[in-house]
């Protein structure tokens, strides 16, 4: 008994540290309330000839002296498009984080601890990936800005005082797509090593011209300035950057023998003159990470450097993502020549996603010693504040490796997948912003991609189904999702004043939709891309195949598109009421009934007893009864016997991972969340396959590492533990668990108010030993069965 209630202790001790640690990280980042202030004398800069909407890498430097070293010393700054800022040499912040130029972002930083005594050098690395810009970087013309907080922080203003200097060892690869940016050749012997250096003598650098007034949101100048670039302060924290080693060699090539002690920062790898070697680095698990290569000699060796997430056969096909023998690496590439010189180190000016780096020396004049390659892994820094353990191993490992998608499917905004788009889909974010609140509780990237979505609405009334993005993209299911985004946001944290600057858009994306119901009372042809998942198995209308669209009707009534609206209509009900908006409540109420009973009415099929895709009921679709469980348009009764044919009719079109979000998230709505570890086969496969992060669709796939898939560490905690919010700000907790086959199953997340805990253990007999523990000032209610108890704050203990 003691040894058992120290265990217990110790848990509640683990996650209340843990829920410390994260509240001090978030309260660690810079005041709110320190702005850039109108009037402040500093300019954006740039270089005085370069093209400013061309590609090119600039560095700025300048040189200030302090008396004494100081306690703090904030600054303000961005770039356009890109900026790496060092302090007397050492990288300080990385940025800005993207957004677009009607909201651009600019960072507060304190570089007190950086600064010494005398003199220092300021110095920021700007970049400009012009044509070869990343479809979710926008930009206005290159340029940097740095303004101090206060007076005397203003030394660090960017003015003509500053210095410039074009990088001219810098070559985009014009060959490779650049859906995620520029990759790069770098001509070692024209680059100005040691630039960002206190000694370095810039004397021949270049006077920067003054390009821009600075525009901030919210001021006057907004209106009196015609500057592109209205800037606005970045609410999260600037990405992770830690050392992450390269553990393995897989495969050799030109060299008889090598050691991996140079992988290690141990030791070298020698390579002769006129030599071609080959290794295949493998991470082991996929990454996002900024790589290093460190290099002396090899005057004028060529190294490439290509990314992969996995090697492919000579069809293409991936298979197994361990095996490498018979297969090859196809990527995207970097290439280093080099000078001859010592300890020449290249960095990409952009991180890479890669599981395996092929690793390419070509034709040099001297020996070759290649020193180090290693990366510094990147992502927004979430703290994993939730913790999944139970008797299946195997789903252990899908939380893990769900975790690891969630992570690298997240930067400076939410993003689809780290290798191909970089792009924030509101479909895809939905299910990751779910992930963040569970598994983290930080909520700040989710609120920015909120005020994201709602900055890409068109004037029409209806959001991009993307953004930031240079290609307008609308998907208007994911104007739907954007509102059950904020339904989520509103269930889970206390912030009223941020959900109701969502409202007026909500009610004008209702609208758009509300114009598009027929005298069928469903949605008509609509137009743009009506999206609703990759399953293949849908007939095609034309050029529309594998386009995702799933309707055969020409003239829309598609039941699926239809119900998506009522469940927006649904969900913005509830935020209507809750705001006292009692007139839009009541409407949206009323539509979501009528568009429903419609739905029913055409698409309903009394002899297979489904819900066909279209009213001409040719198709059926696993897609369709999810959401008819979903919004209710089944009786409670009939929705767990539709569900159980839906489950085991192979006829029906299949979710695929995306979709399998809703149709398990309407398992646990008609009470057969029991089931839900029973349904984790496509992730059981995946993991067979040896991915390490969870991909985009079924074999054959894209992208290995893509966000929606990453659910699971949402449903583990939500659905098998049980763990939901029953009223806005997570205020109340329901746990209901659905354990299906588990023996054992102990959990923790983050709430607002401190941290949940549970833990489920089948005894020999078996009854259940149960404990819950809850935060003070949080209402619970625990549902074993037929039965309901009702939770007293912090811990609680049954035998059942």
């Amino acid at each position: 008994m003691i040894n058992r209630l120290y265990i217990l202790y110790s848990y509640r001790i683990i996650f209340t540290v843990a829920i410390l640690f994260f509240s001090y990280v978030c309260d660690a980042q810079p005041a709110a309330d320190i702005a850039i202030q109108p009037n402040a004398k500093a300019s954006w800069i740039a270089h005085p000839t370069a093209n400013p909407n061309a590609y090119g890498v600039f560095h700025f430097r300048k040189q200030i002296n302090v008396d004494s070293k100081p306690v703090s010393f904030f600054i303000h700054i961005s770039a356009d498009q890109r900026f790496r800022f060092f302090v007397n040499g050492q990288s300080v912040s990385f940025g800005p984080a993207r957004s677009d130029v009607q909201h651009w972002h600019y960072q507060t930083i304190d570089i007190a601890s950086h600064l010494i005594k005398g003199n220092n050098t300021l110095a920021a690395e700007v970049w400009n990936d012009g044509e070869y810009s990343a479809w979710a970087q926008l930009s206005y013309q290159t340029g940097l800005l740095i303004v101090g907080a206060t007076a005397s922080e203003g030394i660090a203003n960017t003015d003509t005082s500053w210095r410039v200097i074009e990088n001219m060892a810098y070559m985009p690869q014009s060959t490779i797509a650049h859906n995620v940016g520029a990759f790069e050749q770098v001509l070692a012997q024209r680059y100005p090593y040691n630039w960002e250096k206190i000694n370095y003598d810039d004397s021949h650098w270049l006077t920067p011209k003054l390009s821009e007034k600075i525009v901030t949101v919210g001021t006057d100048a907004v209106a009196t300035n015609k500057a592109a670039r209205i800037l606005s302060a970045s609410t999260i924290p600037v990405p992770e950057e830690t050392l992450q080693r390269i553990p393995a060699i897989r495969d050799i090539s030109g060299h008889k023998k090598v050691s991996d002690d140079f992988l290690k920062g141990k030791g070298s790898l020698a390579i002769q003159p006129w030599k071609n070697v080959t290794l295949l680095l493998d991470q082991t698990y996929l990454t996002t990470a900024f790589v290093e290569l460190l290099v002396s000699g090899g005057k004028g060796a060529k190294i490439t450097l290509t990314y992969a997430e996995s090697p492919v056969d000579d069809a293409g096909n991936k298979g197994n993502r361990n095996e490498v023998a018979g297969k090859k690496i196809i990527g995207d590439y970097d290439v280093f020549i080099a000078d001859g010189g010592q300890n020449r180190l290249y960095r990409p000016l952009y991180y890479r996603t890669y599981r395996y780096i092929l690793l390419q020396v070509e034709n040099h004049q001297e020996a070759l010693e290649i020193k180090d390659v290693r990366g510094y892994f990147t992502a927004y820094p979430f703290q994993q504040n939730a913790t999944f353990n139970s008797s299946d191993t195997t789903l252990n490992n899908i939380f893990k490796v769900g975790w690891r998608t969630a992570r690298l499917c997240a930067f400076e905004t939410y993003m689809d997948c780290p290798y191909y788009e970089q792009l924030q889909y509101v479909g895809d974010t939905r299910i990751q912003a779910l992930i963040s609140l569970y598994v983290s509780g930080d909520d700040r990237l989710m609120k920015n991609a909120i005020d994201q979505i709602r900055h890409s609405m068109l004037p029409e009334g209806i959001t991009q189904s993307r953004y930031p993005s240079s290609n307008l993209q609308v998907i208007p299911p994911f104007s739907l999702f954007w509102i059950s985004m904020i339904h989520d946001f509103w269930m889970h944290k206390k912030d009223d004043a941020f959900i109701q600057q969502q409202l007026p858009a909500i009610q004008e994306i209702l609208k758009w939709h509300q114009r598009y119901i027929n005298q069928q009372g469903m949605l008509g042809k609509m137009p743009y891309w009506n999206f609703v998942d990759w399953a293949t198995q849908w007939p095609w209308l034309g050029q529309d195949v594998g386009s995702g669209t799933p309707s055969l009707a020409k003239d829309g009534n598609s039941s699926i598109l239809t119900l998506q609206f009522v469940m927006a209509l649904q969900k913005a009900a509830d935020l209507s009421r809750y705001f006292k908006l009692k007139n839009n409540a009541a409407n949206y109420s009323t539509a979501a009934a009528s568009i429903r009973n419609a739905v029913y009415r055409n698409c309903w099929d009394a002899k297979k007893n489904l819900l066909a895709d279209t009213p001409d009921k040719t198709i059926f679709s696993q897609h369709a009864q999810a959401l008819g469980v979903l919004t209710e348009t089944f009786s409670a009764g009939n929705a767990s016997q539709i569900l159980q044919q839906t489950m085991v009719d192979t006829s029906l079109i299949q979710c695929t991972y995306y979709y399998r979000f809703y149709l398990l998230q309407a398992l646990k709505k008609a009470g057969m969340g029991n089931s839900y570890t029973s349904n984790l086969g496509p992730w059981i496969t995946m993991l067979n396959n040896g991915l390490t992060t969870f991909a985009e669709s079924p074999e054959p796939t894209r992208s290995d590492c893509h966000a929606w898939s990453a659910s699971p560490c949402y449903d583990l905690l939500a659905t098998v533990c049980g763990i939901t919010s029953t009223s806005p700000g997570f205020a109340s907790i329901q746990i209901k668990p659905a354990l299906g086959n588990l023996t054992f199953c102990e959990a923790s997340m983050p709430h607002p108010l401190g941290a949940i805990a549970v833990k489920y253990e089948q005894l020999p007999n078996k009854q259940w030993k149960v404990f819950i523990d809850i935060p003070q000032k949080v209402k619970g209610n625990f549902i074993w069965g037929s039965r309901q108890i009702k939770l007293k704050e912090g811990e609680n203990y049954f035998t059942l």
